[in-house]
């Protein structure tokens, strides 16, 4: 049966689809105007009169007990020629939200990259009902540290605007490193770029140097520098206060003139 209602921006056709159980309909919206003009919109209703858009709804729908995997959507017939195909296809595995994987190299588990995934994810269903964990965080994620990646500036001094190499700072005796071969330039590396980049307190590293050693990737924290837990005492504070006020007196002595 096949019934044509025409209207001025649209034609509706419905008719009984065969390749469904009886009492569904098919309706076939086509668009007569606008920038869409000529394209199909395609419709199932069930015998109760529920209006689905698409395949996997068609496909909850109707349940198990009715095989859509070569039921063409938009034609509302089987395709006889991937019914063969399936039948040769014992034991694959069925998606009811999507239908039969026709390849049996997709039986999971598979090594999926989908525009869908932040990254490659190995998907793995014991039983039909499980459901996949989604540890993935959503969303902006941070961007990965490179453990060590101040040993890329060994051998890279500083020059002075004559050309002439900077004399490498000294490091209090306490300030001790916290990796496999860093050198004070390497550690000075990484105080300075974590005094610019954290607004936390630099504390260094909580774990000892030789669990660091034995699997830097899991004892490195890449929020604090390659430096040993620092102990800062009141002798420390003192002793850098001095040391303080005698840079601003030589500074004071060579700004201000002579006879002042």
């Amino acid at each position: 049966m096949l019934v044509i209602v025409g209207m001025s921006s649209y034609e509706i056709k419905h008719s009984d689809c065969v390749g469904l159980p009886p009492g569904w309909t098919k309706e076939e919206v086509i668009r007569k105007s606008g920038l869409s003009a000529g394209k199909i919109d395609i419709y199932y209703y069930s015998p109760d009169g529920k209006k689905l858009r698409s395949k996997p709804e068609l496909v909850r729908e109707i349940g198990p007990g009715y095989d859509l995997s070569c039921f063409d959507f938009h034609t509302g017939k089987v395709n006889t020629s991937a019914l063969r195909k399936s039948k040769r296809l014992k034991g694959s595995t069925y998606d009811y939200t999507r239908g039969l994987r026709h390849d049996l190299s997709l039986v999971l588990p598979i090594r999926q990259t989908a525009s869908i995934f932040k990254q490659p994810v190995t998907v793995v269903r014991t039983r039909p009902e499980s459901k996949t964990r989604t540890d993935l965080k959503h969303g902006v994620q941070e961007q990965p540290r490179q453990l060590f990646w101040e040993k890329r500036m060994q051998g890279l001094q500083a020059c002075d605007i004559s050309c002439d190499v900077l004399r490498t700072l000294d490091l209090p005796k306490n300030v001790t490193s916290a990796g496999p071969d860093l050198s004070v330039e390497n550690m000075l590396a990484s105080i300075a770029a974590a005094l610019h980049v954290n607004a936390q307190p630099l504390l260094g590293q909580n774990a000892t140097k030789q669990a660091i050693n034995k699997n830097p990737a899991i004892h490195i924290n890449t929020d604090q520098p390659l430096v040993q837990t620092l102990s800062v005492t009141d002798q420390d504070i003192k002793h850098q206060e001095l040391r303080v006020l005698a840079a601003r007196r030589k500074l004071q002595s060579a700004i201000l003139p002579s006879n002042l």
